[in-house]
């Protein structure tokens, strides 16, 4: 069931995504009167469709891309007996250079949009909420594997990173601090300023979403929350809003404090020391071999909720939606030089991955959006086969005054898919190899 929430939310959002590109495309060329022959979501073989006017509207059996066939076009249908005949009006070669680059742009700016309206919907409907700075400063950090690779230590107040200070804990962690050149974090331990440096390629610890979690949280005070039935902390009485302040001779404030001492005496008796109604008790508790009471807590720092105004949400969400532009500009220039690894090249598999195996409709939309602004990104690389390739040919064109003869771009565009057949190769391969070493 996981596997089918994944697939069919992966599946949901690039029907969506390709859809509107291609649209773009199919509009953009109506236009300016060329004719469409086909429009498709998803590859061949084909599972429905319907003809309206002079274009076929269809489904793809393979739903991992889709295509807009236009006439007098030299594009992936390499349809040469067309192209050898001469150029009808309705023809995308017979149109001005500007028009042809419009069009092709055409899927790309709807992309960018759609990512755009998406951030800004959630920004104006869901807001912000976040651990602030301050919050972080005043309880201090817990330093999970990841975060003690680089130093990090439970009970570091981070002050700022690159001499710069922060807003959110989710500043510590984003591209834009793990990707920086010679980056650090300033921290305060025991009264003492120290910095923790950003080692070069640090950003290939985060794979997964799941390796997020193993970074560093902010440290919380807490109280008993749930009781497990038949745990040691229902046989002892423990009830729900005590707070454990002591573990025998170890005082309790936060819940990784908690957590420690209880690790110190696995499969041992414990003396708990509970406060309850302004009262101190004393109980002895038998740990588990794991370390564990079988209690829930319930955190006692409330997160900071930021609401905004449309105005506001506009501004927000387009930041936000060219934030993971230039993140993934950055990272890909750091891919050439070998400090990101090509590992983190996902396919299909990795993305379904990102979506996740629990239907959450923000979560949702939220890498939808992800995934627009990246997609308008990759498809905008000069890359034969990629509206990118097109645009740096009519470019070309628009500067010296000469197209590429149709044999060049025939050939161009082979070269364009062997690359980009080879890049869905390698990126299947990652996540396959991901599954047997994750």
């Amino acid at each position: 069931m996981d596997t089918l929430i994944m697939a069919a939310q992966l599946l949901l959002g690039l029907s969506i995504l390709v859809g509107l590109h291609e649209l773009g495309h199919l509009l953009t060329a109506k236009m300016f009167d060329m004719r469409v022959e086909k429009f498709s979501i998803g590859f061949p073989p084909k599972i429905a469709g319907f003809k309206w006017g002079e274009t076929e509207y269809s489904i793809g059996a393979i739903p991992l891309g889709g295509f807009v066939k236009i006439s007098g076009m030299v594009d992936e249908s390499m349809d040469t007996e067309q192209m050898a005949s001469e150029p009808q009006p309705w023809e995308f070669r017979s149109k001005p250079a500007w028009q042809r680059l419009i069009v092709m742009l055409g899927g790309i700016i709807v992309n960018v949009i759609t990512g755009i309206v998406i951030f800004v919907v959630l920004v104006y409907q869901k807001g912000e909420t976040f651990y602030s700075r301050d919050q972080v400063v005043e309880h201090g950090i817990v330093a999970y594997d990841i975060g003690r690779m680089i130093g990090f230590q439970d009970g570091d107040r981070i002050l700022d990173i690159n001499g710069q200070p922060y807003r959110s804990i989710n500043d510590l962690s984003s591209g834009e601090a793990l990707l920086s050149s010679d980056g650090f974090y300033t921290v305060e331990r025991d009264g003492e300023i120290i910095r923790i440096e950003i080692p070069r390629g640090f950003i290939n610890s985060f794979s997964n979403e799941e390796s997020m979690m193993r970074f560093i949280n902010i440290r919380s005070p807490f109280e008993v929350g749930e009781i497990m039935p038949n745990s040691p902390a229902s046989r002892i009485g423990l009830q729900p809003k005590d707070k454990i302040i002591g573990v025998n001779d170890h005082s309790i404030y936060y819940f990784n404090e908690l957590q420690a001492a209880l690790a110190d005496n696995k499969g041992q008796e414990a003396l708990i020391i509970v406060e309850r109604a302004g009262q101190k008790i004393e109980k002895p508790v038998n740990v588990s071999e794991e370390g564990t009471i079988g209690i829930a807590i319930n955190p006692l720092i409330e997160p900071v909720v930021q609401r905004y105004g449309i105005g506001e949400s506009v501004v927000k969400g387009t930041e936000r939606a060219f934030g993971v532009v230039i993140i993934n500009a950055k990272a890909l220039g750091k891919m050439f030089t070998g400090e990101v690894s090509a590992k983190n090249v996902s396919g299909p598999i990795g993305m379904a991955k990102i979506y996740g195996n629990r239907w959450d409709w923000v979560k949702f939309w939220s890498i939808t959006g992800l995934i627009s602004m990246i997609l308008a990104f990759m498809n905008l690389l000069p890359i034969p086969a990629l509206d990118g390739g097109h645009v740096m040919f009519l470019l070309y064109e628009m500067v010296s005054g000469q197209a590429p003869s149709d044999r060049f771009l025939e050939n161009a565009q082979k070269v364009g898919m062997v690359v980009l057949l080879a890049l869905m190769v390698f990126a299947i391969g990652n996540d396959i190899l991901k599954i047997f070493t994750t």
